[in-house]
Order: structure tokens, then sequence, then C-alpha cells
């Protein structure tokens, strides 16, 4: 395969997230756990951005200032918020359905978000770079993991922050995140995730440190039934969160 044809694109995902995007906005529908899981990762978000930047993560626009990028936005669940926080946001997509929900939920809602159908391969080829890169919950939806975070560390700053949040791939995310989400519980439509393609921790940090990025920091998350909410945890056997830096030039 020539470098020109390599793509991260998995169009059996898109097609799928595409059939899906009215459901995006709706905290009731098939994208329930995502509203549900919300609240931790804009907390974690937040609070690390502001620390490293030396921002107060009270403050009304903790974000000002920097550049960001929603990579696989979806319909805008964090692309929304990040622009409320102050944050300069674009939001991509592969799906174009997704980026048309998401520009017309951002126009009523009165947030300034830009919102593109491209992928993380062809930003980087144009030269984008951002202070901040969320990769939340999609680096398991794309058919080449190591291009698709070359291509996102490529274009962080230096000094600037990537987030990666995902399924691990062990024996109780199969029960938890597919079997139990997915066939009992019922949270995500079926064939949501397919447990081969789910990302172990390793397989995530192998190909961002030979791109010159470092972790600093992990965490699992998990759901709690009883509080109905995600929490912070040191188990990543099943829900994880990332957080690297590329550090500054000398």
């Amino acid at each position: 395969m020539t470098e020109a044809a390599q793509t991260t694109i998995d169009q059996d995902e898109v097609a799928r997230f595409s059939a899906l995007a009215a459901e995006w906005w709706n905290p009731k529908g098939k994208f329930r756990p995502l509203h549900k899981f919300n609240p931790v990762r804009l907390t974690y978000i937040r609070d690390h951005v502001a620390a490293h930047f030396g921002r107060d993560p009270k403050s009304d626009k903790p974000l000002a200032g920097l550049r960001l990028l929603d990579i696989g936005c979806g319909g805008g669940l964090l692309s929304e918020p990040m622009a409320r926080m102050g944050a300069e946001v674009l939001g991509a997509d592969a799906s174009q359905t997704n980026v048309e929900v998401a520009s017309i939920h951002a126009a009523q809602s009165g947030v300034e978000v830009s919102y593109e159908a491209v992928t993380s391969e062809e930003l980087a080829a144009r030269g984008e770079r951002f202070d901040v890169v969320l990769n939340m919950e999609v680096v398991e939806h794309v058919s080449d993991v190591d291009l698709f975070l070359n291509s996102c560390a490529e274009m962080v700053k230096p000094g600037g922050l990537m987030f990666v949040a995902t399924i691990n791939r062990t024996m109780k995310a199969r029960a938890l995140a597919i079997i139990g989400a997915e066939y009992v519980l019922r949270w995500l439509p079926r064939g949501t995730h397919q447990y081969e393609k789910l990302v172990r921790p390793e397989e995530i940090e192998t190909p961002l440190n030979a791109a010159g990025m470092n972790v600093t920091d992990r965490t699992g998350v998990f759901y709690n039934p009883l509080q109905d909410q995600w929490n912070l945890s040191r188990d990543m056997d099943v829900n994880y969160m990332m957080l690297l830096e590329r550090p500054k030039t000398v």
C-alpha cells in the first residue's frame, strides 16, 4: 500500500455512526452512555489543561486563547463544552452526517465551533497545529491505529497536550463493555465495539512515545450503578484515559 493510499477511515464504522447521527443530543437515546460519561471526562480535561497552562479551572473561560482539536467529534458532545470554556475548537469527523448534526446543534445553541468532515491524516498533512488534541473514544473505531495516533501527535504543538480515551482489550472489558453494555443492559447498539479492535494502553503509548509524546497521567474510569455516574479509578482494565504532552522546544 502506498503512503497516498493510507487512511484511518473504517467505512463500516463511519456508516454505523452516521446512521445514529440523529441520536447524538438525546440524553435518553442511543448515546445515553456518552452523556453519562461526559461530566467525568470534561472535568478531567478541564483540570489538566488548566494546570498545564496555568489557568483557573473554576473561571468562566479557563481555555481562552487555546486552539483545540476534537478528532472524531461525532455530534459535538465534547466540542461544544470546550468552546463554552473559551477554546477555539475544530471538531473533525469522518462522517459528513455527524458534522452536519453537530453544526446544526451548535448554531441552535449559540456556540461557536468550526466543524469539518476530514480525517486526522488530512489535517496533519495541511499543517494544522493545536494546543490541545482530544482523541476520545475514537481509536477503537479507526482502521489503522498507528497512522491515526501518529497523525494526531503531529498536530500537537510543542508544550501541547493530547488526551486519549478508549477501552482496554481484556476479558473484563469484553464482559462489561461489550456483552454487558450492548447485549445485556442494551446501553449501546449491538456491534458498537468489536473486541479485536479494542486497544491496550501500551498500544497507545508505544507509537506516541516514538512520535515524541510523553505520558504524564493515566486513569481508569468505571461506572457506579448506585450513583448512576462514572468516576475515576486506578483500574484500567475496561475504560481508561491517558494524558500525553509534547515537550517544549528549547
